[in-house]
Formats: structure tokens, sequence, C-alpha cells
């Protein structure tokens, strides 16, 4: 993810389910000056993820992160995101997944996630795997309440409330997150959850 509230803020109810079912999750960030390095800890450590803070988020840094932790599963940004660093971070990600792919079999599965008000460059994210989040809504309000450098309780925390509940009452339940698949090498996942 491009910053240290990204991973809490798009997917942190997913994350804490994935954490809670026994994953080893880990949140991929480019190193920020403090507080927000401390506050990219304090997020990772309420979802109960591990943390990976990289000193430029080039195609090469993710390639490496890539083939020394070998993910089943990767979250990024949407590649037509409108904001510029999530864009920088998708097409690294892109960039590097082929001979990562190639060299290792994994990742099996990329998603974007959902950003700003789910309205990309190109329109609307699609609703495609959606997952509940209702039991660890309050887990993703903790991870997000630990960026107190950020407008958490004015902005961010409000539009996350909404989107949380719009793709909840899509598929019928409090609070969900909304992820789209990316094609690795011309396949789709299989799966139809994370």
């Amino acid at each position: 993810m491009a910053h240290p509230d990204d991973a809490e803020l798009w997917a942190g109810g997913t994350l804490a389910l994935c954490v809670a079912a026994g994953a080893d999750v880990t949140i991929a960030v480019p190193r920020h000056p403090e507080p927000r390095a401390s506050e990219a800890a304090a997020g990772a450590a309420a979802l109960g993820a591990g943390l990976h803070q990289i000193n430029q988020a080039t195609a090469g840094t993710v390639r490496e992160l890539l083939l020394d932790t070998g993910p089943e599963v990767v979250l990024t940004h949407p590649v037509r995101d409108v904001h510029p660093d999530h864009r920088r971070i998708a097409e690294a990600v892109l960039e590097a997944l082929p001979e990562v792919v190639i060299a290792t079999g994994h990742p099996r599965r990329v998603y974007t996630t959902d950003t700003y008000n789910s309205l990309t460059l190109d329109g609307p994210v699609p609703a495609h795997t959606t997952v509940d989040i209702t039991t660890t809504w309050v887990t993703k309000q903790r991870a997000l309440a630990a960026h107190a450098s950020q407008p958490i309780t004015e902005h961010f925390g409000p539009m996350a409330e909404i989107l949380a509940r719009l793709w909840g009452a899509r598929i019928g339940v409090d609070h969900a997150e909304n992820f789209v698949p990316l094609p690795v090498l011309g396949r789709l996942p299989a799966a139809l959850t994370l």
C-alpha cells in the first residue's frame, strides 16, 4: 500500500479476519517519517499483522519483497486510483508480478482494494469479492484510530463507515469490504473469496 493508513482504511476488516483465521499477514508500505512510521506499526499491531516498511516503492523493491515473503494473496490499490501515490504502488506491483510468479508460483491471487468513495479515474469500483467484516469492524476502527496524525475522525473514519455499510448492504450484512481481482499472467483467481 502507498501510505501507513491505507491497509487499515481499505482492507483492515478483511486483514483482521485473515489474522483470526490463522493467516500470516504482512502490511508493506513505503517508510514515512515520524509520527507516521510509528502509527504504521501501531495500526498493523491493532490488526494482528506484521509490518514491512520499504525505503522506496519501486518494482525492484516490490519484487524482492514478494520473492522474500512468497505471499499467497496480494492486495494493492486500483491501477486507476484517483490518488497518484496509489497508482504508482499498483504499477510497481503489476511490474513486479510476472517475474515473481514465473519464478515462484506466488502470489496465486492479486486483488485491488476500494478507494475514495469507491471511485477510480474510470468510474465506480465494481462489486466483485465482497467480504463481511461485521465481526472485525471494531478492530478496523481501532487500527484506523492509531493514525492520529491523519484526519481519521473528521474524514477517513466517516468515509470508511459509509463504504463499509454500503458494501455490507449489498450482501445483507452490517459492514463489508470489496476487492477486485487482477489477472496474474492472464489468469484470474478461481476462488470466490480472498
